[in-house]
């Protein structure tokens, strides 16, 4: 009897002591759609995601805040969109420090007794010397490192002390390795988006995206490895997303389908295996529920709402945003709804080839995409979203019946109740988040015909590199895009 009544003792005892606090692991990939095996694509081997999909949460609905890493990462560090504390330029060049209230979840963390660290993924040994050492932030607030993080080994913390960890994974962001091999079945199986031409330099860029994807993948699974080595595994939160969409022309930068939505997986504690989440997601909502999850309070100024740990969030829209990409400048809002898209352009009379030096540096499909229109070879969709000359004010997309958003309705007098709910939500949110993109660029940024020069001339230096000239025209860009993807040198460009 005594030593039942001991074990009963023992249990209450045991029972009663506080739950270690959970770890956190962040893994984020640069530039990347839900292109992976657990969305449905089977032109790529991602055994890794796809076995932490099948253990943990899949969100099928989550979207960036911004199409681009620094406006991106600079909102879901802080749980809050980008317009709102004026970080919405991208590529800031004089980045100023946070104002008050706002504080990176990492300094939270940290200050709550968290051991912090960032670091770059660990890598397989055939990509050795690939990847940076140094692991990216690309926030665009002014920050000290060493006060951000403790360090980039979440290993080194003291015993018995919870981690947040962020791994930072270079890959897909452009350049692509390029193949020295294509498998031709896998080319052929490409499944190219109709908003892009059917022409082989396309679907060579497009394997060499998806080849890069594969190397998330291996990355993802070498940080598993490390978790579960270490015992950690089960008590940690993984968190696996990319920053924005993927690095194509109508991709990043954009605010459509292919620029925003993301991969978002979680595993851990209390998290269902092979669970599926349909409803709508922002990357905002990382922080406040990490927060939730570690039992600390979420400042009343993030705007992401936590979706973990408590009841999921009742809301019909999300938001998001576009400014400043390095030298083009532009302005374009976003709401997103649970079966539309609606994208306004402040300025319609600006193309969708709003010169972008990194594009037209690293995008094989801009120059190409220009020298087909020119040759009358883009049907009707794809001259649409070239837009040469300006873009239409508002575009809507029924996601429901257009899941890769590539047709606009707007103008369908069928559509203008949609319309009106959705510009009437958009325009709420603008006045009342004080959207800040309305002022352009902050007053500490160097004027805009300064930057261009300076960007103009990157790109000057890259082709002049590449062909010795530093403007050769659309066709010669292609070419050396072609030569430097294997195409036959007497491959016709059209």
């Amino acid at each position: 009897m005594n030593f039942v009544l001991t074990c009963l003792l023992l249990f209450a005892l045991c029972s009663a002591l506080p739950a270690a606090p959970p770890n956190f692991v962040w893994i984020i990939a640069d530039d990347m759609s839900p292109d992976i095996g657990a969305y449905g694509l089977k032109d790529v081997s991602t055994t890794n995601l796809d076995r932490l999909a099948a253990e943990g949460r899949r969100y099928t609905r989550a979207y960036a805040s911004a199409p681009v890493c620094s406006s991106s990462r600079s909102a879901f560090i802080l749980g809050c969109y980008q317009t709102t504390t004026g970080l919405h330029p991208h590529d800031t060049e004089k980045p100023q420090p946070l104002p008050a209230p706002y504080q990176p979840l990492p300094e939270l963390l940290r200050k709550a007794g968290w051991f912090v660290t960032n670091a770059s993924a660990p890598v397989p040994a055939t990509h050795q010397g690939r990847t940076p050492k140094v692991a990216k932030t690309h926030y665009n607030f002014a920050h000290d490192p060493a006060q951000m993080y403790d360090g980039n080994d979440w290993r080194k913390r003291k015993e018995g002390q919870p981690f947040f960890a962020q791994f930072q994974i270079s890959e897909p962001h452009r350049p692509f390795p390029i193949p020295e091999q294509y498998d031709e079945a896998k080319l052929r199986a490409i499944q190219i988006p109709p908003s892009y031409p059917e022409h082989p330099l396309i679907r060579r860029d497009w394997y060499a995206y998806q080849r890069s994807v594969e190397t998330v993948d291996q990355r993802v699974g070498l940080i598993l490895d490390q978790l579960k080595d270490a015992g950690v595994l089960d008590n940690t939160v993984v968190m696996f997303f990319a920053d924005h969409g993927r690095p194509m022309p109508w991709g990043k930068q954009w605010l459509s389908v292919e620029g925003l939505q993301v991969p978002l997986i979680v595993r851990g504690p209390k998290v269902d295996s092979g669970a599926v989440e349909q409803r709508l997601v922002s990357l905002i909502d990382l922080a406040p529920s990490v927060l939730q999850l570690a039992g600390q309070p979420i400042p009343p100024w993030m705007e992401g709402k936590a979706v973990l740990g408590g009841e999921f969030p009742q809301r019909d829209v999300l938001f998001a945003a576009r400014d400043r990409c390095g030298d083009a400048m532009d302005r374009i809002r976003a709401v997103i709804g649970p079966e539309a898209l609606l994208v306004q352009n402040f300025h319609p009379e600006l193309s969708r080839l709003n010169w972008s030096s990194y594009k037209e540096s690293s995008y094989p499909g801009m120059p190409l995409l220009r020298v087909l229109n020119q040759a009358g070879k883009l049907n009707a969709l794809q001259t649409a979203w070239l837009a040469p000359e300006k873009r239409e004010p508002l575009e809507l997309y029924d996601l429901k019946a257009d899941p890769l958003g590539v047709h606009n309705i707007a103008k369908d007098l069928k559509e203008s109740a949609k319309v009106s709910a959705l510009q009437a939500a958009l325009d709420s949110w603008i006045q009342s988040s004080h959207d800040q993109g309305a002022q352009g660029d902050p007053s500490s940024e160097p004027p805009l015909a300064e930057i261009q020069k300076d960007k103009r001339l990157d790109y000057q230096r890259v082709w002049k590199t590449r062909l010795k000239t530093p403007e050769p025209t659309d066709a010669e860009r292609v070419a050396w895009w072609e030569k430097s993807y294997g195409l036959p040198s007497d491959h016709p460009v059209p």
